[in-house]
């Protein structure tokens, strides 16, 4: 290894010397410790040599001449399962949490409103709009498993958890990392609402969206699954749309076809879906495309005045599929309507 970057919360960013040159690589301290120069390291270069997923690295496996130590203390929960880098970590919802005695019978969310949106870069958006109507809302960021199994690689919670606007986050199912863990959405969102005290809590999956340009081979179609779970626990879904005047591929276009399956096929519970007033003929094509959802869900129209200035007042950049918000506008507006529906519902 030749150079130490700066990376963030609980990673470091290397330029690794590599017979076919120097890659760059990232490292997740909780796994495989702190690397230095120097150090020799054990790389996984599969999705970086296809130019595939988010950020661009290669993953650091170990090092092999200065393991970490091991880890003890409580803790039964191993996640990343039966994988060479699976952690064991302490859940929330396990009888050696402090938590335990009120997660145990707990079984419902009170009403709390549980933003839902496919993509990870939704979150910055939502938090913008929800801010700007009701700021002082203490919110939590539950992480699914579709994309990214570490919390660590998503520089947006680090961000988002220095500038106060996360009050903390939850990962679940494999997902690991976060401030509290849980085995399911479903003891995630109660330790949300009930441990760390939210007013609202956001679902999204981390970084790393995998879709296939099949109707039902996508990450996102979790978004459908977490609307039934919120319903199943007397929570109020606010459904995101994916929307895009920008995509290059037409099933992304307007509302994209991952948001019509996930709300329109697999949540069978009903949700707030957010459509964002936005002008014609784009706004027009969302109104029109969304209404077959009607026969399950409250769909909710929103304006967006002040939300763009909302946006830029985000403490992360946003950005989505490599976008920026001038080239993409629609979708974080979209997102930021979403936030500001959800804000709306706490002074009903």
């Amino acid at each position: 290894m030749t150079t130490v970057r700066d990376g963030w919360a609980g990673t470091v960013k290397l330029d690794v010397e590599t017979p076919d040159g120097p890659v760059p690589a990232l490292a997740y301290v909780s796994l495989v410790g702190t690397p230095e120069v120097g150090d020799r390291v054990l790389l996984n270069t599969s999705a970086y040599a296809r130019g595939l997923g988010t950020g661009g690295y290669a993953l650091v496996v170990a090092v092999p001449d200065r393991l970490p130590p091991d880890v003890e203390g409580p803790g039964h929960l191993v996640k990343a399962r039966y994988t060479p880098l699976q952690t064991m970590v302490l859940g929330v919802d396990e009888p050696d949490s402090p938590a335990y005695d009120v997660l145990r019978d707990a079984d419902d969310l009170g009403g709390m409103p549980v933003v839902v949106a496919d993509l990870h870069s939704a979150l910055p958006a939502v938090l913008a709009g929800l801010y700007a109507a009701r700021p002082g809302t203490r919110v939590a960021y539950v992480m699914t498993d579709g994309g990214a199994l570490p919390l660590a690689f998503s520089k947006t919670v680090s961000s988002l958890r220095a500038a106060s606007w996360l009050v903390g986050s939850v990962t679940v199912g494999q997902a690991f990392g976060g401030d509290l863990e849980a085995v399911t959405l479903h003891t995630g969102l109660l330790a949300a609402r009930h441990v760390l005290g939210v007013d609202v809590a956001v679902v999204t999956q981390g970084p790393g969206n995998l879709g296939t340009g099949t109707r039902w081979g996508f990450s996102g179609v979790a978004s459908g699954e977490a609307v039934n779970a919120v319903a199943a626990l007397s929570g109020r879904a606010v459904g995101t749309l994916r929307v895009s005047s920008a995509d290059p591929r037409p099933r992304h276009r307007g509302v994209s076809h991952h948001s019509l399956t996930a709300y329109g096929r697999v949540a069978l519970a009903a949700a707030d879906v957010v459509v964002p007033e936005l002008p014609p003929p784009f706004g027009d094509e969302l109104r029109d495309a969304v209404e077959a959802l009607r026969a399950r869900h409250t769909v909710v129209r929103v304006q967006v005045d002040g939300l763009a200035e909302a946006i830029a007042k985000s403490p992360v950049r946003v950005s989505s599929m490599g976008r920026s918000y001038d080239e993409d506008a629609p979708y974080f507006l979209a997102c930021a309507a979403a936030g500001r529906h959800a804000a709306a519902l706490l002074t009903d």
